[in-house]
């Protein structure tokens, strides 16, 4: 089938009649005719019926209608990756970190970039895994890495690292080298409030158990818990690359949590259904390769 004439009769659906789409299509109607005519022609069916308000699709327009639109869409998607690859990627990609993960990582990532695609500019959005992963569905953000998202079908995640949850206390605590799960009730602990990552993840381990944690505070982000926790107002569970998060680590004491443990994980996250361009594509591939073990120790 000629794509073009699949682009006058896809046309000629949308603006609902054979007059109104030669304007659109800036052709003389007999002439967008004559192609429609070819097309059922070729298929051997009646795809448009005229009617008195315009044109009505048969059941064979129908069927064509969804065909001809995935057939379009991927011309245009295959023109545009096509051109593209004549020349470095230019235009803007929209990146985001959580505000632990940019610390490590931002440097790193911004240098590779410049390195790679130096023709494009790269734009670093911080915040919270839930703010983030809400603007990668609304667009705002083109590609990003969020701490255990919530399931979507909007999104697609690949798992890039997994990192055990500790138990974090202050100095003059004194823990043993594992801390278990019925023992977390015994210490008095500031945590995020939900819905941060960190806190679904110890509710969904602890609650079903009927651990019932002893939690003095709660507060807005692990950097405020790890604070709180540095001045030696209460315990509490974070990832171990939080402690990056401050430069006063002799402050606390870390004992791992288990059996079992509790592992949260940094996902690549990308649109499902939104076609990526040749720059979003190299940037997710830069994403993949930095090391995000050596960024925490080169932190700490």
């Amino acid at each position: 089938m000629d794509l073009k004439q699949l682009t006058y009769f896809v046309t000629v659906v949308e603006r609902g009649s054979f007059s109104r789409a030669a304007v659109a299509l800036n052709l003389a109607q007999p002439s967008l005719s004559r192609q429609v005519a070819l097309l059922e022609n070729e298929l051997g069916h009646r795809l448009l019926d005229r009617t008195g308000r315009g044109v009505s699709m048969t059941q064979a327009g129908e069927a064509l209608l969804v065909h001809a639109k995935v057939m379009l869409d991927a011309a245009e998607q295959a023109k545009f990756q096509i051109k593209e690859m004549r020349t470095d990627p230019t235009g803007r990609v929209v990146v985001g970190l959580p505000h632990r993960v940019a610390m490590g990582l931002c440097v790193p990532l911004i240098q590779r970039f410049r390195e790679k695609l130096p023709k494009a500019l790269i734009t670093v959005v911080e915040g919270l895994s839930l703010s983030l992963r809400d603007e990668l569905i609304s667009g705002q953000i083109d590609v990003g890495l969020l701490f255990d998202p919530a399931p979507t079908a909007l999104l697609k995640y690949e798992t890039l690292l997994r990192e055990r949850l500790m138990l974090v206390a202050p100095a003059a605590t004194q823990l043993p080298k594992q801390v278990s799960l019925q023992s977390l009730k015994d210490f008095p602990m500031v945590l995020p409030s939900s819905p941060n990552p960190i806190r679904n993840l110890v509710d969904a381990v602890l609650l079903p158990k009927k651990i019932s944690l002893n939690i003095i505070a709660e507060v807005g982000a692990v950097h405020t818990a790890l604070t709180l926790v540095e001045n030696s107002m209460a315990c509490s569970i974070l990832p171990e690359s939080a402690l990056n998060l401050s430069a006063h680590h002799m402050k606390v004491n870390v004992s791992p949590i288990g059996p079992p443990a509790m592992w949260n994980q940094l996902v690549l996250a990308i649109p499902a259904s939104r076609p990526m361009n040749r720059l979003t594509l190299e940037t997710t591939k830069l994403l993949r390769e930095l090391d995000f073990r050596m960024a925490h120790k080169t932190e700490s």
